[in-house]
C-alpha cells in the first residue's frame, strides 16, 4: 500500500472497491464516475480526483472498466498482499469477525483465535482453533504473525495488550473501547463501534 495516500481517500477507495465488487456480480462492465457519485452521495469530481491517484482513466462514451478499475484499486491498497492475524478474544464480537469469509478477498488471514476461557480454549471455528493466551507468543513467533485483533471486553484490554505487545506483534486491530498504552513501535487502530454510533446519531438522527 501507498503510505502517502491520505486516509480519507483510501477510506473513499474502499468504498469504491465495493461497489464495484457489486457492479460485477450484476455484470456491468463499465461505469461512470457520476455513477459512481450519485451511488456514495459525494462529488463527481472527487471521484475523477481519486481515481486519477490510481492512474486509471476512463474510455470515451463508456467510462471506467470496473474490472480493471477494482484490480487497481486492489493493487494500490495492497489487498493481493497476504496479511495474517490472530483474534484476541473468542466471545460474540471475536466469533462472528472469524467467521467473516469478506476479509480474505482484502488479504487478511485470520489463522486462529486465543481466550483464557477454559470452555472455549481447544474448540473448532471451521478451520480455525481457539488456543489458551499462554500460546500466542510462541504461535506468533513460530508463525511470524504481527497483527492482532483485539476483541476482549475493556476491563482486561490493556492487560492483554501487554501481552499482546510481549509476544511481539506489531500492529493492534482494537475493538474494545479502551485507550491503550503501547511503546513505540507498536500501531494501533482503534475501531469503537459505541462512538462510532454516537458520531452517525449525533449528525443523522433528530
Amino acid at each position: 500500500m501507498n503510505n502517502k495516500i491520505p486516509e480519507k481517500v483510501v477510506s473513499r477507495l474502499t468504498m469504491y472497491h465495493s461497489l464495484l465488487e457489486e457492479y460485477i456480480e450484476e455484470g456491468i462492465q463499465y461505469i461512470s464516475s457520476p455513477q459512481i457519485a450519485s451511488r456514495l452521495n459525494i462529488d463527481d469530481s472527487q471521484v475523477r480526483k481519486d481515481f486519477k491517484i490510481l492512474e486509471k482513466g476512463g474510455v470515451c462514451k463508456r467510462g471506467y472498466s470496473v474490472f480493471e478499475l477494482k484490480e487497481s484499486i486492489e493493487t494500490t491498497l495492497g489487498f493481493s498482499k497476504k496479511k495474517d492475524a490472530f483474534i484476541i478474544g473468542a466471545g460474540n464480537l471475536g466469533l462472528a469477525l472469524a467467521k467473516y469469509s469478506n476479509f480474505e478477498s482484502y488479504g487478511l488471514n485470520i489463522l486462529a483465535l486465543f481466550d483464557n476461557d477454559p470452555l472455549k480454549v481447544d474448540m473448532q471455528l471451521g478451520e480455525k482453533q481457539i488456543f489458551h493466551l499462554s500460546k500466542l507468543s510462541n504461535l506468533s513467533q513460530r508463525l511470524d504473525v504481527e497483527i492482532a485483533i483485539l476483541t476482549v471486553p475493556k476491563n482486561q484490554a490493556q492487560k492483554v495488550a501487554d501481552i499482546i505487545i510481549e509476544a511481539g506483534i506489531k500492529y493492534i486491530w482494537n475493538f474494545s473501547s479502551v485507550i491503550l498504552k503501547v511503546p513505540d513501535g507498536v500501531k494501533v487502530w482503534n475501531e469503537n463501534l459505541i462512538a462510532s454510533f454516537l458520531q452517525f446519531a449525533f449528525r443523522e438522527i433528530k
